[in-house]
């Protein structure tokens, strides 16, 4: 019996859909690349200026951000990285647009490379490899195991109680180890608190499209997407400060990873267990889980400890030169 005329529209609908998500996910990783790149320099600028220390970016230092041509032109080529991974997430799924991120590390790397006219050592390339491979085996694993369910309201209710868990524990350690903190520490916390990011915005733009199909008849259950939308944005913005901390301290390479390694490991892994996306995988599949996941965060631990700093002057002149024609 051949195949149903039916299931032949619905794959190319997908395949039609896809080959529009994607183009979209790795030019917002481009996107992120280059914004990473001038935010960072922004940073590095500001803190010079009022006296760098290791505690984290004072309020005073965030607030000088915004006088920083070259941290304006990052944030806005930021917020064009995001609002290309949105716009995405309409046409493929979390699992295809996801992974695509980690183009941004090896696309910064190059970057940061070709600017300084410094070739990445071997050590540096396999960081970055063991980051890009492990996070896109991690992916491609829940690919093939993960089944989407609609989100429940007591699921919702759960993420929401372990991101402000989260950000309290955050909170703690940041009040605890701000005067040694290292350029780690505040990678991996923003990639954890933007995973919930993800997680939330997910969850809003489904609600989304729910409401206008059902041409915005609201429910009692619109408050707790209320309470996601507000959870979403306290997320972003305590993420983003850790961000620019990151910057502060440690290179762009590093942010990135954070962003584009971390962030889909923990959104990947609130999927499986609390969204109970991977029920049905067998128990191979949560070892896979497991071992690719370190092997990625393991790969971003290796790029802080090999990455040659010494790329940094060389970049930095390039990117001042950019910001001196901003300011013309």
């Amino acid at each position: 019996m051949g195949p149903d005329l039916n299931d032949i529209v619905e794959q190319l609908t997908l395949d039609t859909n896809a080959a529009i998500g994607i183009p979209l996910a790795l030019l917002g990783a481009v996107a992120l690349s280059f914004g990473t790149q001038f935010q960072h320099r922004g940073v590095v600028k500001v803190e010079a200026m009022r006296g760098s220390s290791d505690s984290g970016m004072s309020l005073g230092s965030i607030g000088a951000l915004v006088t920083r041509p070259s941290w304006v032109l990052g944030t806005v080529l930021l917020a064009v990285a995001i609002a290309l991974q949105l716009t995405s997430l309409w046409f493929a799924p979390l699992i295809v647009v996801q992974p695509l991120g980690a183009v941004a590390l090896v696309v910064t790397a190059l970057l940061n490379a070709r600017l300084s006219k410094t070739p990445l050592d071997g050590a540096t390339i396999r960081a970055i490899l063991l980051c890009v491979g492990g996070v896109g085996a991690f992916v491609v694993v829940a690919a093939l195991f993960a089944q989407s369910h609609p989100v429940t309201e007591t699921q919702l209710t759960i993420v929401l109680i372990t991101l402000t868990g989260v950000l309290a524990a955050w909170g703690v350690l940041f009040a605890i180890f701000r005067k040694r903190a290292s350029p780690m520490f505040y990678i991996l916390a923003a990639g954890s608190i933007y995973g919930f990011v993800a997680t939330l915005a997910k969850v809003i733009m489904g609600r989304i499209q729910t409401l206008l199909a059902s041409e915005f008849q609201f429910g009692a259950a619109e408050w707790l997407t209320i309470g996601c939308l507000v959870g979403l944005i306290v997320a972003a913005l305590i993420g983003m400060y850790f961000v620019q901390s990151a910057h502060a301290n440690g290179p762009p390479d590093l942010v990135v990873a954070g962003l584009t390694v971390v962030d889909p490991i923990v959104a990947v892994s609130i999927g499986i267990i609390v969204l109970g996306e991977a029920a049905g995988a067998p128990w191979e599949a949560m070892v896979a889980f497991a071992l690719f996941g370190a092997v990625a965060v393991f790969g971003v631990f290796q790029l802080a400890k090999h990455h040659p700093h010494m790329q940094e002057d060389a970049v930095a002149e390039k990117v001042d030169e950019i910001e001196e024609r901003l300011q013309r």
